[in-house]
């Protein structure tokens, strides 16, 4: 998969495919379709594939007091997107020119001249350019003017409900790993590299793995038994803490890792991290000594779930909470 960091980027051998626009949060299985959808014209056209999509993503732009916790950062996104039919992510960055730039621009320079689309997916409710004038018709009446064809994106359901980035975050808000799961098709999963820590956990009997996150905010917050991708041996289990560790005083969100039966150094390691289960909130506690504790009894809890864990059962892991 190739990825083209922004308009600038875009080369005469790029034009001719079929493409969608979007954010693809999470690359969920709604996401999934479209990019299968998008696969099957693209075959039968003879044309690759190309993901359009916005850095930082439009609503963090205009509005970063409104935006949500993302699904996926950027390199999470593009790491899910090359598990599927996609040649080609175009990675437009969102500043104040591209905001500002008209929609019937936008069609000419990027889709037309740019891209030289044949093809384009999109949702009947999207907007795009200055004051978010174009729309689903004027895209299908300058693609019928320019010869390319303009189709709506393929709607997925689970449980009665379309699959929605938005749907994904209340459920993991919810702590509904399994219901989150389905929606994306795999385990919910954060990524990051190993760093040096405080070594507070080692000092406890529970040395971790700190992940720095690089957002400003998270859609899980908590405990959680996790298992972790990316080393040799793999998967490994394992319980997770996601916070800001309020019994040390600290403010930055940070994913803490402990695995089971472990003592390998990985700092710099590239890592994944699949959450399973949510075991309960973060806490401040008193003293160190309670903070072992209650570690200790989420490292039980932890082990007791891997003991009947089943990972190609999400559904019957559906409704399943920590006691």
């Amino acid at each position: 998969m190739e990825l083209i960091r922004g308009l600038h980027n875009l080369r005469p051998r790029h034009r001719g495919c079929v493409a969608t626009i979007g954010n693809f949060d999470g690359v969920h299985l709604g996401h999934q379709a479209v990019i299968g959808q998008l696969a099957e014209k693209g075959e039968k056209l003879g044309l690759p594939t190309t993901v359009i999509l916005f850095e930082p993503q439009p609503l963090e732009y205009f509005g970063p007091e409104r935006a949500v916790a993302r699904l996926t950062r950027l390199r999470e996104k593009l790491t899910a997107l090359r598990r599927y039919s996609v040649d080609r992510v175009l990675c437009v960055r969102f500043d104040a020119a591209f905001a500002a730039l008209e929609p019937e621009t936008f069609i000419e320079r990027v889709l037309v001249e740019g891209l030289g689309v044949r093809y384009l997916v999109v949702g009947d409710d999207f907007h795009f350019g200055a004051r978010r004038r174009g729309n689903f018709a004027m895209l299908a009446q300058a693609g019928a003017r320019k010869g390319f064809q303009v189709v709506n994106m393929h709607t997925v359901e689970i449980d009665g409900e379309r699959v929605s980035s938005t749907r994904v975050r209340s459920a993991l808000a919810a702590a509904d790993l399994a219901a989150a799961e389905k929606m994306l098709g795999r385990p919910y999963r954060m990524c990051g590299r190993v760093a040096h820590g405080n070594k507070l956990g080692r000092k406890l009997g529970f040395p971790t793995a700190n992940i720095h996150l690089h957002r400003d905010m998270t859609p899980l917050k908590g405990v959680f038994v996790v298992e972790l991708f990316g080393l040799d041996r793999e998967p490994l289990p394992g319980v997770a803490s996601i916070g800001t560790r309020p019994t040390i005083g600290g403010t930055r969100t940070l994913l803490e890792v402990h695995l089971f039966d472990f003592d390998q150094d990985i700092y710099g390691a590239y890592i994944n991290v699949n959450f399973l289960l949510k075991l309960r909130d973060e806490k401040h506690f008193a003293t160190l000594d309670e903070l072992r504790d209650w570690i200790q009894r989420d490292v039980d809890a932890a082990r007791a779930f891997f003991r009947q864990y089943h990972p190609q059962s999400a559904a019957g892991r559906a409704g399943r909470r920590a006691s």
